[in-house]
């Protein structure tokens, strides 16, 4: 053993098994695994996946353990870290490749993590970069829309995303989380051999009684014979849901009422997620990292109700991504928003303009008219300062969507630092000084 992870050491920097197709992802798996000891054994592990809420879900889920004293990390799109110690990450990535994954593991069960929460994407299961993950818990969020430029069909998608189920069928507690409401619910069901349900209004952890607010949500949730009053700070009907699945893990960790309703209400925010920036401006402003159709349908759902006078959206679609999206995205914001800007989201080496025509079509069918209240304007910055002139009265909302927590954008021409958080505050300030 000593001199096979003499050899794996000596070998993976070269980025030798990257190289090798189909196997270099696979290889590279086992070859971690190996060079840190299957660090993944030491430790219990929850996986959350889904197309949309896997980050906001995995946040929760940490949150309700770390409040009930249990020592957990987390691992996900934003962040990662053990307890409070939770560091920003800055690639566009939701599931590190095997190498920094094993690496990681072996950190966190060198300092004692007993359960660690994995953000897992379909690229990384389909990939087998999570290969001798030990997952015992395994959540589903939602599966829509997304990713068919890897996938090719919506089926092989769905597929992807099974196997964090058939994995924690193989380990431990073998359960499963999954939202009733989606489609899919019964096919992942089936594939674990216990799962609880949850959903809004639906499922066996259900919750009723809403209420929906600019800055949180309350409800109560309901399960056999037990109630629970719970209140999230990340506002959103969506965000509903993912507590929810939150919910459920505690209960089958075996926490307690008190501790489940304190650690869902402890999580205060997540960066990109329904984040409002306030600069002192009469209007409200929204950063959220939104960026498949059903993410749209979502969050407009959320914000429309709540929303009395005008409502500007900006956003863009990615290049080197799923070009199907484009008009859908489009099409949703036609409908709900009373102006839509498009503008640049990582295009990467695919024409901006191209793009932005593509989404114009689907806000075009919803009855948009360039000049008017549709608005195409490539560099991202230029648009959110635009967007911001468009706000007049205190009952008007600007919703930047797309980017959320990124810390860089990538153009044709390299990869720039990004933080929208900041470029909003930039564009109203600039605001406050021309009036």
């Amino acid at each position: 053993m000593a001199s096979l992870r003499k050899i794996v050491k000596t070998l993976i920097p070269t980025g030798l098994f990257k190289k090798i197709e189909p196997y270099g992802h696979l290889g590279e798996a086992v070859l971690m695994n190996v060079r840190y000891g299957f660090p993944g054994k030491k430790l219990r592990i929850i996986g959350v996946t889904g197309t949309n809420g896997k980050t906001t879900t995995s946040f929760l889920i940490h949150r309700l353990l770390h409040e009930a004293g249990i020592k957990v990390a987390l691992l996900t799109t934003v962040a990662n870290g053990i307890g409070d110690n939770i560091i920003p990450q800055s690639e566009h990535i939701t599931t590190a490749q095997a190498g920094v994954l094993q690496r990681k593991f072996r950190e966190y069960a060198n300092a004692g993590v007993e359960w660690v929460v994995v953000e897992t994407s379909s690229h990384s299961l389909a990939q087998h970069r999570v290969w001798g993950v030990p997952y015992e818990i395994a959540v589903m969020t939602n599966i829509t829309h997304e990713h068919l430029d890897y996938h090719g069909t919506f089926e092989n998608y769905i597929e992807a995303k099974r196997r964090l189920f058939k994995i924690a069928n193989k380990h431990g507690l073998r359960f499963g989380v999954v939202n009733k409401q989606d489609p899919s619910a019964d096919k992942f069901m089936k594939t674990v051999a216990n799962s609880t349900t949850y959903g809004i209004g639906t499922g066996e952890l259900s919750a009723t009684n809403v209420k929906l607010a600019a800055d949180h949500s309350s409800y109560t949730a309901t399960i056999d014979e037990d109630s629970y009053d719970i209140r999230v700070n990340i506002p959103g009907e969506f965000n509903v849901s993912n507590s929810l699945a939150a919910i459920a893990v505690g209960r089958k960790l075996g926490l307690s009422k008190a501790e489940i309703e304190k650690g869902i209400a402890a999580l205060e925010g997540v960066q990109g997620r329904m984040n409002v920036i306030n600069e002192g401006q009469k209007f409200q402003v929204i950063v959220d990292f939104a960026s498949t159709p059903d993410a749209f349908e979502r969050f407009f759902e959320s914000v429309r109700p709540l929303t009395k006078g005008k409502l500007i959206a900006v956003f863009g679609s990615a290049g080197r991504r799923d070009e199907a999206k484009r008009p859908v995205q489009g099409r949703i914001a036609g409908q709900n928003a009373d102006v839509v800007i498009v503008t640049e989201e990582d295009d990467r080496d695919i024409d901006g303009n191209q793009i932005m025509e593509e989404i114009a079509v689907g806000a075009k069918s919803a009855g948009k008219k360039d000049g008017k209240d549709l608005f195409l304007i490539l560099n991202r910055e230029e648009a959110i300062g635009f967007a911001m002139t468009q706000a007049l009265s205190k009952d008007d909302a600007v919703v930047l969507l797309g980017k959320g927590h990124e810390l860089t954008i990538e153009r044709a021409d390299g990869t720039y630092p990004w933080n929208e958080a900041d470029v909003a505050r930039a564009a109203l300030q600039a605001l406050k000084q021309s009036e």
